[in-house]
């Protein structure tokens, strides 16, 4: 129909829809806690299309991790996870003995459809019965955009001898990729246009042959490296809605990094359709989230206030509704890697591309061959 698909039936925590959920009595997960204790929970964003706001009645949690990297480790109430990320937090089993909800629900600070219900879990201290009902924790207002950017600016990285924030100080590349919302003609759907989405106006068109099978055996016609640096035409990204001209251009187009280099990319949200927060995740790489801002990127302002010695590090990072997040990598790691929205629906519509970063010097630093057992692609 060339429209997206309809919002969820219910969000789940480890399978099971919890409480709230008219089929709650068998579909409730609990983890059972002593009195006293200190758990780590690791926590994964396996969700389709929403980012969620998560917290424990009665209880902090403590970050430790991010993306399978260390933090600073910092208190807080709830988390902000995104499609895609991983958080790990230590929780102390220190309230009086009961029964507390774990809850979740989206965060959208945008005009768009979300499934707002509440998914529960339950931590259930040993020995008390199951009669007792849980007390619910108080989640943020969906569209509480303070919290989620409060709690993403204090993540950083651990930054000891031990686990070194190794910042690119030198960038040998600068990159800046707008995310649009778009519509093309389609004669078969149900308005004679289809959505789509884009970065720097280009709709990624999925091949028939592996990237990876098409750079490595030098296979012809599979897809370009062209993929521009910048948009094609600079505008007031963030301003008013645009609702015209939405139409994108379609291909397979990869952009070619030379082994080793730094690269800078400003990822920055329009108003094409809609602004949306959008979590983009690299394949391959860890990268440094060195600046994020809310409207245009400025170029000759904002890199002043980059964090260039304890940024967070991590491989999926949420784009803020109406503005842009800068990230820094080596290109370190040989191959063909995709970067795209972790939003299922937005990398359907083709919210995606790929960098091919070339073969170092040495075999050490090349792709290695494809096992004999691969199955054809």
């Amino acid at each position: 129909m060339g429209l997206p698909p309809p919002t969820s039936d219910a969000h789940t925590i480890n399978g099971k829809p919890g409480s709230l959920f008219p089929c709650s009595l068998k579909h409730t997960f609990s983890m059972e806690v002593e009195a006293g204790k200190t758990y780590l929970l690791r926590i994964i964003n396996a969700a389709l299309n929403d980012e969620l706001f998560f917290t424990i009645a009665g209880h902090n949690m403590t970050v430790v991790e991010i993306d399978a990297v260390y933090t600073k480790p910092f208190t807080t109430r709830v988390i902000l996870i995104a499609p895609g990320q991983t958080t790990n937090v230590l929780i102390k089993a220190d309230q009086p003995p009961s029964r507390y909800f774990m809850a979740a629900r989206p965060f959208m600070d945008a005009p768009v459809p979300v499934d707002n219900k509440t998914v529960t879990a339950i931590l259930h201290y040993k020995d008390i019965p199951k009669t007792v009902i849980p007390s619910m924790p108080k989640l943020p207002a969906p569209n509480n955009t303070n919290v989620a950017m409060s709690y993403n600016k204090r993540l950083k990285s651990l930054n000891t001898p031990q686990f070194p924030a190794k910042v690119p100080l030198k960038v040998d590349r600068h990159l800046f990729y707008t995310i649009g919302l778009g519509a093309n003609p389609c004669s078969s759907c149900q308005n004679g246009t289809q959505l789509t989405a884009s970065l720097n106006n280009i709709t990624f068109v999925m091949p028939k042959v592996g990237l990876l099978q098409a750079h490595y055996f030098n296979i012809k016609g599979v897809f370009k490296t062209d993929f521009p640096d910048q948009p094609p035409v600079p505008f007031n990204y963030t301003g008013a809605p645009l609702t015209s001209n939405l139409g994108t251009s379609l291909g397979t187009r990869l952009s070619k990094v030379a082994f080793n280099s730094t690269v800078e990319l400003v990822l920055q949200d329009t108003n094409l359709l809609t602004v949306e927060s959008h979590p983009f995740h690299l394949h391959g790489f860890n990268f440094f989230v060195v600046g994020s801002g809310i409207g245009n990127f400025n170029p000759s302002k904002d890199p002043a206030r980059f964090n260039l010695v304890d940024p967070p590090e991590r491989n999926t990072v949420g784009v803020p509704t109406g503005g842009w997040t800068a990230i820094r990598f080596r290109a370190d790691n040989p191959g063909v890697w995709f970067m795209h929205c972790h939003l299922e629906l937005h990398t359907m519509w083709g919210l995606k591309m790929a960098f091919v970063v070339e073969n170092g010097k040495s075999p050490e630093e090349s792709i290695i061959p494809p096992p004999m057992d691969l199955p054809p692609c």
